[in-house]
């Protein structure tokens, strides 16, 4: 028995007794099982209840006995105050809140065989636990579980971003820039390439932005990779490191390690190198970037304001001091897909969220349905059984439901797993 069972049971009440009777004897009937908090204070909020003839409207909090109320401290807690019942496995005692008022309390009465079923469900080796099962389910049910997981997925990178936000002094533009420089890495660099966004201030490559030599020796200096340039280097390579001898004096800058970055298995347009020279590039041809990705409403547009060529002598090199066939290096069309979904579209909804602007977060949410899925282990996996991501909303939303359900095994509060639970329920009743 787990408080979780007890918590599906209350929030599915429709499908096992919806009429119980509490601690007083009075009879309660379950209008509404209220929202469920998954943070803390008490289990359902703004549940409505009919309590003999009379209606309540409040919060509920769950256990597996009613002696929890104590050992969690809630009897002394004026965050419980409002709680309206106090639902129980089993009543051993009954409880107070902090104004010395009795909590009504009721036994929840359910079938014991979801407990069997849960366990059956967690217990098989499939590479999801409702492998057997996800395809029967209603192709609307799955769409709208699934862009719920999107939007849950959107507002835990709120989170973060906004967390990012007040990290730097509540800058949108430094953050987004580190955001940004970390999606360069793709996954192989992306620590390296965070790591050298936050050893050099946006602020200080704003000041140089009209020199493209001061950027590109700022950032490959703080790369780490300026510190072992000799006599016998190139003339690009000597010249940069002279011009960043200056500006690490000037601010006082630390370079982090060489050896943070990864070249092995990396196509050469994709070496860390090549993508520093195109952040430069970025940096020296994009001025008030931030304000202007948050207008953009297609990915043709983040394309034309994240494409920048890289300056000549990465035209001709992967490497420092290793020529190779000119080419042409700007950021590639799926490097500025992953900036899109990774840093922008976040970026956007929590700007929406903070700025209590609706159509910002619509907009977000639009350029998920226009870009297309993403091709991963995750995607490819539910391909497998038969679901497929139409776009990008939903691709994030399957990598959400594998990393934050299946993996950790929450099939209570999975829609696709709850369907299969109160299926077996409603089967045994029959």
């Amino acid at each position: 028995m787990t408080e979780d069972i007890l918590h599906f049971i209350w929030m599915h009440n429709a499908y096992f007794a919806n009429l119980y009777i509490n601690s007083g004897g009075e009879k309660i009937e379950i209008i509404s099982a209220g929202e469920h908090n998954k943070n803390s204070g008490p289990d359902f909020f703004n549940a409505k209840l009919k309590i003999e003839d009379t209606i309540w409207a409040g919060n509920v909090e769950i256990h597996i006995n009613a002696s929890d109320w104590n050992k969690h401290g809630h009897h002394l807690d004026g965050a419980y105050d409002s709680v309206i019942l106090h639902v129980v496995a089993k009543n051993d005692t009954p409880v107070f809140n902090s104004k010395g008022n009795a909590v009504k309390t009721i036994e929840i009465g359910y079938p014991h065989s979801i407990e069997q079923h849960l366990q059956q469900l967690i217990a098989n080796e499939k590479w999801i636990p409702c492998a057997a099962h996800i395809a029967q389910l209603d192709e609307f049910k799955l769409k709208m579980w699934l862009s719920s997981l999107a939007i849950e997925r959107l507002e835990q990178k709120t989170n973060q971003v906004i967390s990012s936000v007040y990290e730097y002094n509540n800058s949108w533009e430094e953050a987004f820039y580190v955001s940004m420089a970390r999606s360069f890495g793709l996954k192989i660099n992306a620590l390296p390439f965070e790591l050298l966004a936050k050893s050099i201030p946006l602020k200080y490559l704003v000041k140089i932005r009209n020199n493209k030599t001061s950027i590109e020796a700022t950032l490959f200096g703080q790369a780490g990779m300026l510190n072992k340039i000799t006599d016998s280097a190139d003339y690009y390579q000597q010249n940069l490191k002279k011009e960043y001898d200056y500006i690490q004096k000037k601010y006082n800058l630390t370079p982090i390690s060489a050896h943070l970055w990864k070249f092995m298995r990396l196509r050469p347009v994709s070496f860390p190198t090549v993508r520093i020279a195109q952040l430069a590039s970025l940096i020296q041809n994009s001025s008030g970037l931030f304000s202007k990705c948050m207008e953009a409403s297609t990915l043709p547009q983040f394309y034309k304001l994240l494409t920048h060529n890289v300056s000549e002598y990465w035209e001709t090199h992967y490497t420092f001091g290793k020529e190779s066939k000119n080419r042409k290096k700007p950021v590639g069309k799926e490097t500025i897909r992953i900036i899109t979904l990774n840093t922008a579209i976040p970026f956007m909804f929590a700007y929406g969220t903070l700025r209590n602007n609706q159509s910002l977060k619509d907009k977000a949410l639009n350029l998920l349905e226009n870009i297309a899925p993403e091709k991963n282990s995750i995607t490819r996996g539910f391909a497998q059984y038969g679901i497929k991501a139409d776009n990008a909303l939903y691709s994030q939303a399957l990598v959400h439901l594998k990393n934050n359900y299946c993996d950790k095994q929450k099939c209570l509060f999975c829609s696709i797993g709850t369907n299969v639970l109160l299926k077996k329920a409603t089967d045994n009743t029959k």
